[in-house]
């Protein structure tokens, strides 16, 4: 998840760059972009402005996208609708303050298609939580949480610690669309994990947490995105292709990628050593990629675009 704040160097380093990307392009696709289809990228963190925010999209191909906002002012959420043939919103705020469930609700009715991502250092089941899982559910949109058990650097600590018996929550809130992501949720496809590292490697043992609960809940969807789910659909070539065909009802592609130009230009690890993997490298292309090759073309269609409608109730399709 790229930072909230931007220091005056990158927010300028990253502007340049959109903007030489959007005036040689002008609004149209990248002539050397993959052509994939129609994809919706459902986890695209908001940039520093429109320019950076469609410069990645047409650099790798990307004709939709679902912008993840911690409270974005006005005049953000002004520029996204301008731009509404292409671009939704989802919205996130600090749970442990107080108001956080007015301010949801305002961007729900402001036009926000759901919650997310909701990262924070609460455990799964919190309080805080719940009630967010709760109003998800009364509002009709889904939320999205980010689920992490292993530091990725010194002080960073956890997130929605305890996906293991998130089961529990699924349980309880049966009319809430939950869309899991991050290391926990990727890395418990194997069912050995231990939370003993953020991204493990080798052959996946059969019958994780997530894949069980992937199958046995309805409400309960999966995002691809960043080096988490890259990482588990690439541990394991037959388990992958059998997993995402199972699933192929479950899944929305999303890339959670900071390369300013959707060609891997910029990318920053520096807080993530352990994802040093794709440095250098677009995470959308990497993963639609990966996914193209491991699946048929009508399952390919529904984890890159035909699922995301399904769960983004509120999102126009597109041919």
């Amino acid at each position: 998840m790229p930072s909230a704040h931007l220091d005056r160097r990158g927010f300028l380093t990253s502007l340049a760059a959109a903007v030489a990307v959007a005036s040689r392009v002008r609004g149209q696709a990248v002539s050397d972009a993959p052509s994939w289809g129609p994809v919706r990228d459902c986890h695209f963190h908001l940039r520093p402005d429109l320019a950076s925010n469609l410069a990645h999209m047409d650099g790798c191909g990307v004709s939709n996208a679902v912008i993840l906002a911690r409270d974005p002012t006005a005049e953000q959420i002004r520029a996204i609708q301008q731009h509404a043939d292409r671009l939704a919103w989802a919205v996130s705020t600090d749970l442990t303050t107080a108001g956080a469930a007015d301010r949801l609700t305002a961007a729900v009715t402001g036009g926000a298609v759901g919650f997310g991502e909701m990262k924070f250092h609460l455990a799964a089941d919190a309080p805080e939580f719940q009630r967010a899982y709760a109003l998800a559910a009364d509002l009709g949109v889904p939320i999205l949480v980010h689920f992490q058990e292993v530091p990725h650097f010194d002080g960073e600590g956890v997130f929605a610690t305890g996906f293991k018996t998130f089961e529990a929550m699924l349980k309880k809130f049966p009319k809430t669309t939950f869309v899991g992501h991050a290391d926990a949720f990727w890395a418990n496809v194997d069912a050995t994990y231990a939370n003993d590292a953020a991204y493990p490697t080798g052959p996946i043992a059969p019958n994780g947490v997530t894949d069980r609960l992937l199958g046995d809940y309805g409400n309960l969807f999966g995002d691809l995105s960043a080096n988490s789910g890259n990482n588990a659909m690439s541990r394991d070539a037959e388990f992958t292709r059998d997993f995402l065909r199972r699933h192929q009802d479950k899944l929305i592609f999303g890339s959670d990628c900071s390369c300013a130009d959707g060609r891997g230009t910029g990318i920053a690890q520096a807080n993530n050593p352990a994802a040093s993997r794709l440095a250098g490298k677009c995470v959308a292309r990497e993963t639609l990629a990966l996914l193209q090759r491991s699946t048929e073309p009508v399952v390919f269609r529904k984890l890159v675009f035909d699922n995301s409608a399904l769960v983004y109730r509120s999102v126009v399709r597109r041919p």
